[in-house]
């Protein structure tokens, strides 16, 4: 699964260009430019609620992280336990954006409550590396708002999945005020038979080491899930692209198709995923 998307969505909002103000209320507001431009650190630190597993009815508290900045005009950010890092300028009010990601997916069914789920065979934490590129568009109700639509490929090299995940986003940010700032989000997944089988699928084995409580299920790939999220980030010392903020994030992401039906989620947890974080950060 893609467990704690939420403080690495909120990291990609610290330092927006929607939080172009320099100082008190009376002070001008930079221009978009300027903004862009500024090369900038921010890093947060927070509390994730996220399901043992994805289609588990059952959640637990993490202590989670993000990373988010720009460096001569090359921008870095974590998404979840993913590392992005866009290695094209960004100038004017469309732009292209595109380079590599690296992570991890660590749906690996341990560590949870359901005591039949528990009886399955455990999965080894997918090491998946890949690439991401997508267009962008400011300044469409606003000078400081964005619209973007990604596209992410991801492929396991760590010998878990041995697939490839293919994932298409839209995300539009705009501020609600000088200090207030939303960010709205929708994604899904497609992933192969390989995938499916991996995470999903229950062997005669598998049925056997439940007891039979687990039936077996044959899983096919396919679009695997879609999801919406919601950032809501708050400037503490007045300024977001300096100093402290804190925020808030919650997604609903519905598991579909065969992912849905496998008894590990039809019969021991639920279609319906929930996501919520909330955290501080501090941007240099």
């Amino acid at each position: 699964m893609r467990p704690l998307p939420c403080l690495a969505l909120a990291a990609c909002a610290l330092s927006s260009p929607a939080f172009a103000q320099s100082g008190p209320a009376t002070a001008p507001m930079p221009s978009p430019e300027e903004v862009a431009n500024k090369d900038t650190v921010t890093v947060g630190l927070g509390g994730a609620f996220v399901p043992d597993y994805e289609g588990s009815n059952d959640y637990r508290l993490l202590p989670v992280g993000a990373v988010r900045g720009k460096v001569s005009g090359i921008s870095f950010m974590s998404r979840g336990p993913y590392l992005y890092v866009d290695l094209v300028p960004s100038h004017g009010k469309a732009s292209f954006n595109a380079g590599p990601i690296v992570g991890a997916r660590l749906n690996s069914r341990r560590n949870i409550k359901d005591a039949v789920v528990k009886l399955l065979p455990p999965r080894k934490r997918a090491i998946e590396v890949g690439a991401f590129a997508g267009v962008g568009y400011s300044g469409l109700t606003n000078p400081y708002d964005s619209l973007d639509f990604r596209l992410d490929v991801l492929h396991d090299i760590s010998g878990a999945h041995k697939s490839t995940v293919i994932s298409p986003n839209i995300d539009f940010s705009t501020p609600l005020s000088t200090r207030t700032y939303a960010s709205l989000s929708l994604g899904a997944e497609f992933v192969s038979n390989k995938f499916a089988d991996y995470y999903y699928t229950i062997t005669p084995a598998d049925s056997l080491a439940t007891g039979g409580q687990l039936p077996a299920f044959n899983a096919d790939g396919g679009m695997k899930n879609w999801k919406a999220g919601l950032l809501l980030n708050q400037s503490i010392t007045g300024n977001l692209l300096h100093g402290f903020s804190i925020f808030g994030y919650g997604e609903y992401s519905r598991l579909v198709g065969d992912f849905r039906r496998s008894p590990m989620v039809a019969q021991r947890g639920s279609a319906s995923q929930w996501t919520g974080a909330m955290g501080l950060a501090y941007t240099w």
